[in-house]
């Protein structure tokens, strides 16, 4: 037999087998999670809201959903987990698996908790990841005009404050009201005594009635009683909220440069989540915010749509957190 055109056969290395054992073993593990990103999303997603139903971060967070379920294709379901300013429900979700099928919409309240109550459930500043913001919910200083007669701005206010002691509320204790209140004493040199309620109705009511003259409110419990006379909007925490009064100057144009306060709130998921994964909910996000209807819909509620992109949504959560943890920690404000 002629073996002159036969191909030698050789005999593979240890070396080679070796190498060959170890791409295989690589593939083995990183194709899965190359398949789960590719594949995202194939069943239904959750969307936490760490806060009750029917309030702007949960009526915000359906819109959402409904929004995002068309785009990708899948039902994005909201359950809600409300309970101690949205901590219980954020605490809980920062436990549930990072494959993308989970993710919150994380509200002010829930960033601020961990500041304010003695036993803290999680760290806002690293326990999830950042994806984008949604929008801003705007504060207002009202007064009951029945209660300090001849006070139209926010300077006339202070200079009551200092010939005569005064009392306000907001929608809690820890509360974005609250503390952008006693930041403002600071920087303005007034005193002020604040009166804890739970909840703004409760707060609202008494403000309506007499029993307080003044309160730092969220501009959606303030603004049907703005409209009808029997609260006088006297400062703005954002001079972006002048879109819904633009009557009415904002604190950072009344003596107070550059001081802003607002809530707002944004999608987050469990850390570790495919990095593939957020850029996709990123790029939704980023487009459903800019659509028309989205900012109309927003702006029924109260609130103005605003889209962050990760990285701009994580800054602002870390300057929040230690600007926040500043007043509370310098004025022993602490919540139960």
């Amino acid at each position: 037999m002629d073996n002159s055109n036969m191909k030698t056969l050789t005999t593979p290395s240890r070396r080679q087998l070796l190498q060959a054992c170890a791409a295989g073993s690589l593939a083995t593990v990183f194709s899965p999670l190359s398949a789960l990103a590719s594949a995202w999303p194939d069943k239904v997603i959750r969307m936490v809201v760490a806060f009750p139903a029917g309030g702007p971060t949960d009526t915000a967070a359906r819109l959402i959903a409904q929004k995002l379920s068309d785009r990708l294709g899948q039902s994005v379901i909201v359950e809600n987990k409300a309970g101690a300013s949205g901590s219980i429900g954020t605490a809980a979700f920062i436990k549930s698996p990072a494959d993308g099928y989970t993710i919150s919409m994380f509200g002010m309240p829930a960033l601020i908790a961990p500041i304010v109550y003695r036993n803290s459930l999680y760290d806002s500043r690293k326990d999830f990841t950042c994806v984008s913001t949604v929008y801003d919910l705007p504060y207002v200083i009202v007064i009951n005009p029945k209660a300090l007669p001849g006070v139209d701005d926010l300077q006339q206010l202070i200079a009551a404050a200092k010939t005569q002691d005064l009392n306000y509320t907001s929608p809690g204790t820890g509360s974005i009201g609250h503390l952008s209140m006693e930041q403002l004493k600071d920087l303005g040199n007034f005193k002020m005594q604040h009166i804890s309620y739970k909840g703004s109705a409760p707060a609202m009511n008494d403000l309506l009635g007499g029993q307080l003259p003044i309160m730092y409110a969220d501009l959606i419990a303030a603004m049907p009683h703005i409209q009808s006379g029997r609260l006088k909007a006297i400062a703005l925490g954002s001079p972006d909220a002048k879109s819904f009064l633009p009557q009415v100057k904002a604190i950072a144009e009344q003596g107070f440069v550059g001081f802003r306060s607002s809530s707002w709130s944004g999608i987050i998921v469990p850390n570790g989540t495919p990095a593939d994964v957020v850029s996709r909910l990123d790029k939704e996000l980023k487009s459903i915010i800019a659509e028309k209807d989205t900012r109309e819909r927003m702006e029924k509620i109260g609130a103005l749509a605003s889209y962050q992109s990760p990285e701009q949504m994580k800054t602002r959560l870390v300057d929040e957190y230690n600007r926040w943890n500043k007043v509370a920690t310098d004025k022993n404000i602490t919540a139960q």
